[in-house]
């Protein structure tokens, strides 16, 4: 059983492919379930944002992964293989340890990955498909997260999906005074939009949400107008820019929709910013003209212009996330010697019992600070004894050198070797896996 990440980002895969794969909140109990019960999976997640689609697991190869692409999709990926990347073993720990530490996102240093890592886990636990050696390896990559958020500079001024979207539409106009804003979506990316929307001078805040209280909220806390969810087409044309995230499968403004509002804005352009992921205006509204319907992967001109002065730092981070990526593999791979070193530590000290037990009678007649000392000094001998086997054997582990050690140790020493740790808490490197026959795995 190794760690197994397949996936498809930002860095290999369109907009157009990322959505396809895409999997709502409400369908990902029935996508964590399914991933579960392929063959070969002891635990499994899925990550799913409007920059990435990735599915990690503890399996005995990526066949398991590209298996649930063909049962969940219900498709064949032979023509997708090379838009996804599959990496095992420390490669696909280091891969979790660079996204957590949002070194792999579009906007370098981003808060938000962190968090939808975290949620991520917590609906793989909740549905029974993830337990201790996926917590392990998350756990670990979130302490190196908050490291690099803590000790670089990527943590300060701190740039989002949703601020992007808001300095592109400063950008375009110039400015945001005199201008109206809808926001449709009031979860987190929203949320943030709003307060930056706010903060760089937009006149007027349209909030549009499917829960209206929420919606309410939102618009409350920024001196704006909540707009009822069933009025959002009626409402529309009121607005200069558009800003939708919601977690909608479909889209909710078509073309017609759009058609409509500039007819009663008699053509004054609008601007569209869709960052929801899949989409949640239609792609075609585009030909219109005076429509300006940006998406996600558009953000990359706004992105660039930050990108400078964050490389000093993702460099610095980039050494933080390897020193505790050794040392969370370390670990990792010294569980193989767990049932040899905790069955050794039990045969010495057993042993020792013994013979305290042999010399009971005279140990009895001591006064008791005398048989606490004796005590002691025993137990310093045994520690003694044992430490050299002991380092020799999770030494060996560690680095993996002579694994043959373990079963030399048990013969020496006649030990009795408890289970195995369960598939979900052993790592076993192995050779990155291939995907099925007449598949190739992504860069």
């Amino acid at each position: 059983m190794n760690f197994h990440l397949l996936g498809l980002s930002h860095h290999s895969a369109p907009l157009e492919l990322r959505e396809r794969f895409a999997v709502p909140d409400a369908r990902m109990p029935e996508a964590l379930a399914a991933l579960a019960a392929e063959p070969g999976v002891a635990e499994g997640l899925v990550l799913s944002t409007c920059n990435r689609v990735e599915y990690l697991a503890i399996t005995t190869s990526g066949d398991a992964l590209w298996s649930f692409i063909r049962r969940w999709y219900g498709q064949e990926p032979a023509g997708l293989a090379p838009r996804f990347y599959l990496h095992a073993g420390a490669a696909a720990a280091r891969h979790v340890f660079r996204v957590a530490a949002s070194l792999d996102s579009l906007v370098v240093g981003e808060p938000q990955i962190l968090g939808q890592y975290k949620a991520a886990f917590q609906a793989a636990a909740s549905a029974g498909a993830a337990g201790g050696g996926l917590r392990a390896l998350l756990n670990a990559a979130f302490i190196a997260a908050k490291r690099v958020r803590a000790e670089t500079g990527l943590g300060r001024h701190s740039l989002s999906i949703s601020h992007a979207a808001v300095e592109l539409a400063k950008r375009i106009f110039g400015g945001l005074g005199g201008k109206t804003v809808l926001l449709i979506g009031a979860g987190e990316m929203g949320t943030q939009a709003a307060g930056y929307l706010v903060r760089q001078g937009a006149s007027r805040l349209l909030v549009a949400n499917r829960g209206q209280e929420r919606g309410q909220a939102l618009a409350a806390k920024y001196g704006g107008e909540a707009i009822p969810w069933e009025h959002l087409r009626a409402e529309a044309h009121r607005a200069d820019v558009i800003i939708s995230c919601t977690g909608a499968t479909e889209p909710l403004l078509a073309k017609a929709d759009i058609a409509a509002l500039l007819a009663r804005r008699k053509s004054r352009p609008i601007l569209l910013l869709d960052i929801a992921v899949p989409r949640d205006i239609a792609a075609d509204v585009q030909e219109l003209e005076n429509a300006f319907l940006y998406n996600v992967d558009d953000l990359e001109s706004v992105v660039a212009s930050h990108r400078a002065d964050r490389e000093r730092e993702a460099a610095r981070a980039e050494a933080m996330i390897e020193a505790e990526l050794d040392r969370f593999w370390r670990r990792w791979e010294a569980r193989d010697a767990l049932p040899t070193l905790r069955a050794l530590e039990a045969h010495g000290e057993n042993l020792r019992r013994r013979e305290l037990e042999r010399w009971r009678s005279l140990l009895a007649a001591l006064p008791p600070e005398q048989r606490a000392a004796v005590e002691e000094l025993t137990r310093a001998l045994m520690r003694k004894w044992l430490h050299r086997p002991l380092t020799a054997i999770r030494a060996a582990a560690e680095e993996r050198s002579d694994l043959a050690i373990l079963d030399s140790a048990a013969e020496l020493f006649g030990l009795q070797i408890a289970a195995a740790p369960a598939a979900n808490e052993a790592g076993q490197p192995q050779p990155a896996a291939q995907p099925p026959a007449g598949l190739k795995a992504g860069a």
